[in-house]
């Protein structure tokens, strides 16, 4: 039982989904420039500071809702040695996001605002900065061989594979990686392994790892060899005595009085490096675009019946609304501007009511960028009372149009993501899935929202979790397209706020290693920061719109 209980864990590990995406960063907030008022005169008196505040935090950055964070700022004058007067400043809000997205990621803002501090005076400036934590990036690279393990094949020696276990706080183990299995051998030698240290031991050096060998079996009951254990302070040693270990199989060593080991496992390299990530290319200038692409076929019904997708209540908003909501206002503050083209597909459009699959929703063909997400909102709901829905459901257009923009920019200076949210069963599977294999190759992803209650058999497929899609023989560089359906996300309470953040959580997750292996795969490295002192210049702070940008030549 323990041993099938064992193996199910083995045969269920996806070294892709099995850790929490998550970061340590360090906030440095700086006070630069503070106002005081005389107790007897009233006068306002500017003074400088450089006092400043740091907090470290395990946070997802992109990866999940927003963490909104308010800093309360107080100052105390000392009047005498026995009274003294504390004014309250005001205070400021942010996301963690907005500080990421900003130039640098370094953002200012002034005290006071929205009538938090005090009405009709300036305050100060808040300056605050975002820097990710040093071992958070750290990727150990290990190799190792195995030497006379045991004979478990009846007709043939042993196929050896790995498994390494992190130990938990709570005295339990989490798999962090698994190697290949090297086919009919007793002394294997594996290729070498890339682990983030962070999966390996969570930042405490001398937490417990543990190994387990096993031998391959096809029909998934593999066969226990041993274990042993180690730490990752003693993995650093690399090829060393230390880094000689038995391997032990427990009730071997019970049963049999001359048992020594099953075998030994050797290290025989070890290297640790960093490695980029999503917070390094967002603060070298990497500028994400976000791209809304939204469906306005028949099948959705009739806007002016509470029975369709896009029905307008007076008192909540739709499921539209809901899903555009709840992922744009993430990922609009990686974006410095916050001005988003916005597209629709399906539609019959005036004055001659020919149909279109990516028509601007603002009218503006020119010009297709909405202010924030409340100018999409606004764009989508105008949109409703000009066009007429209609169809088929292609998503090719859509996608084909944002990829000749992302083609255009390859050096790692710009991302592209496509939100698609449809109701139905796609019309033109074939070249959307051609449109998809080809922005593989390109800085760009693609989400898609699934709303309303039919199947969505070919948005998974898509989606590429399970296997790769591919067009005419030919596969996806990588996996660019995240697919959720809504109805997954309705809370059945009615708090549609948790609704959002749930749905926003898990459709932005994919989001940073997409960007991420689009930039390695490139040997594409960040852009180096300016100096700490050194404030952005203009260059810095510009914000290429490519829509507005020459025409851009298709992929």
């Amino acid at each position: 039982m323990d041993k099938l209980n064992s193996m199910a864990a083995v045969c269920d590990f996806d070294p892709i989904a099995g850790s929490v995406p998550a970061t340590k960063v360090e906030i440095t907030v700086s006070l630069v420039v503070l106002y005081t008022q005389g107790v007897e005169t009233k006068q306002w008196r500017e003074v400088r500071s450089r006092t400043t505040l740091s907090l470290s935090l395990s946070l997802s950055l992109f990866l999940s809702p927003s963490l909104f964070l308010t800093l309360c700022i107080s100052l105390a004058l000392s009047l005498s040695l026995s009274l003294s007067l504390q004014d309250f400043l005001g205070q400021v809000f942010c996301t963690l996001g907005e500080i990421v997205g900003s130039p640098a990621s370094r953002l200012e803002k002034p005290l006071g605002m929205h009538g938090s501090g005090i009405p009709g005076k300036k305050c100060g400036t808040i300056i605050l900065s975002v820097e990710e934590l040093g071992n958070c990036r750290e990727v150990a690279t290990m190799q190792f061989c195995a030497h006379k393990l045991d004979r478990k094949d009846f007709f043939g020696k042993s196929d050896p594979f790995l498994v390494f276990y992190r130990s938990n706080e709570d005295g339990t183990f989490t798999i962090c990686h698994k190697t290949e299995v090297v086919k009919n051998t007793l002394n294997p030698v594996w290729q070498a392994i890339a682990i983030p240290v962070r999966a390996l031991c969570n930042g405490d050096f001398d937490r417990t790892i543990k190994a387990e060998v096993y031998d391959w079996d096809r029909d998934g009951s593999h066969d226990f060899i041993g274990e042993f254990t180690t730490s990752y302070r003693d993995l650093s040693r690399g090829q060393s005595q230390f880094n000689v270990y038995e391997v032990v199989n427990a009730k071997k060593k019970i049963k049999k009085k001359r048992y020594i080991n099953s075998g030994t496992v050797t290290m025989l390299s070890f290297a640790v490096e960093s490695e980029h990530t999503f917070l390094d290319y967002i603060k070298g200038g990497t500028q994400i675009h976000f791209t809304v692409a939204i469906d306005f076929t028949a099948s959705n019904g009739n806007p002016s019946q509470s029975t369709s997708l896009h029905y307008m209540n007076p008192y909540q908003m739709n499921a539209y609304a809901m899903a555009l909501k709840a992922v744009g206002e993430i990922i609009q503050d990686y974006d410095s501007d916050k001005m988003f083209p916005a597209l629709g597909f399906g539609a019959k459009l005036p004055p001659d009511g020919h149909v279109s699959h990516e028509f601007p929703l603002n009218g503006n063909i020119e010009n297709p960028y909405c202010n924030g997400m409340e100018g999409i909102l606004e764009a989508y709901h105008q949109s409703l009372k000009t066009v007429q829905l209609y169809g088929p459901t292609n998503f090719s257009p859509v996608v084909n149009h944002v990829a000749k923009y992302a083609a255009v920019v390859q050096d790692g200076s710009q991302y592209f993501v496509l939100l698609i949210i449809t109701d139905g069963v796609i019309s033109d599977m074939a070249q959307t899935k051609e449109a998809i294999v080809n922005a593989a190759k390109i800085p760009m992803s693609i989400i898609i929202v699934g709303v309303g209650h039919a199947e969505f058999d070919a948005m998974v497929e898509l989606d590429g979790d399970d296997i790769r899609i591919s067009s005419r023989g030919k596969l996806a560089e990588r996996d660019i397209v995240q697919f959720v359906p809504f109805r997954d996300y309705m809370d059945r309470t009615g708090n549609h706020v948790l609704s959002m953040a749930r749905l926003a959580k898990d459709v932005l997750a994919e989001i940073p290693e997409q960007l991420i292996l689009y930039m390695k795969n490139r040997g594409i490295k960040p852009c180096p920061l300016p100096p700490p002192n050194e404030e952005p210049g203009p260059e810095d702070q510009d914000h290429t719109h490519p829509y507005l940008s020459p025409t851009p030549t298709p992929i």
